[in-house]
């Protein structure tokens, strides 16, 4: 059980229960022992759950979801420790538990990092850019994206120097749609080339770290359905990769 149903459960609970209580328990109480007849104590801690929950659900729900970064395939903009906030309003509201969309808000644009459920496993969820939007026909070739026959700029941006395992990566300055971003070519990887039209109402995702990261290109992922959009990647609000000490340098840092 995820988190959001869990939370979903407890609010239905807690108001099942104060519900009842004002109903029918509370005017029997009155009845037998007066107006001092004290509530049980279920009741009492139903109707403190009950605000609390409902808060942190619409939230979580409506607003803003946090999200760790577990991978290194969004490097460099996202790295392993990451903590971050999704907007759940980018893209439209949605009801929580069924995810049946209410209200439409906006479109994905493309160069958004957005974080959606995995296709083949809705349990999981994925943070990634994405590149193809419905009836785009994507081709990518040694990393270098084309979209209906554009193909996408990209610039050097010197190398990567913040970890071992990455340290001497080629950064490239990345144009999408106007908007700029980072990427990283992780060498002795295999680049993984690409070549297909997205369907109708799917969106094709792919990650920073363009050799290692299992994305759209992957049958594991593949094109990702609008239902299982999350929302937008906006902001990293800590880093903390345990045992190592938070990286403070990193909080309120903007997600492009």
């Amino acid at each position: 059980m995820d988190f959001e149903t869990l939370f979903t459960v407890l609010l239905l609970v807690s108001g099942l229960i104060v519900l009842a209580d004002r109903i029918v328990l509370a005017p029997r109480r009155r009845a037998a022992s007066g107006s001092a007849a004290r509530e049980p104590r279920v009741v009492e801690y139903a109707a403190a759950f009950l605000p609390v929950v409902l808060i942190v659900l619409i939230i979580r729900s409506f607003v803003f979801e946090p999200f760790r970064i577990p991978s290194a395939s969004m490097m460099p903009g996202l790295i392993d420790g990451d903590f971050i906030f999704v907007s759940k309003f980018a893209y439209g509201l949605r009801l929580p538990v069924v995810n049946t969309k209410i209200v439409s808000t906006g479109s994905p644009r493309r160069g958004d990092v957005i974080v959606f459920r995995l296709p083949s496993n809705p349990s999981i969820d994925y943070i990634k850019r994405l590149i193809g939007l419905p009836g785009d026909h994507v081709v990518v070739r040694e990393n270098r994206i084309s979209i209906n026959g554009r193909e996408f700029p990209l610039a050097a941006a010197g190398t990567y120097a913040g970890g071992p395992e990455f340290t001497g990566a080629e950064l490239e300055r990345e144009r999408t749609d106007g908007r700029e971003h980072l990427i990283m070519i992780a060498p002795q990887r295999r680049a993984t080339d690409y070549d297909a039209i997205v369907p109708e109402g799917h969106y094709f995702f792919m990650g920073d770290n363009r050799n290692d990261s299992e994305d759209s290109r992957f049958d594991a992922v593949g094109f990702v359905p609008e239902a299982n959009l999350v929302g937008r990647a906006t902001l990293i609000w800590l880093n903390w990769a345990f045992p190592s000490s938070p990286r403070w340098g990193r909080i309120g840092t903007r997600i492009r």
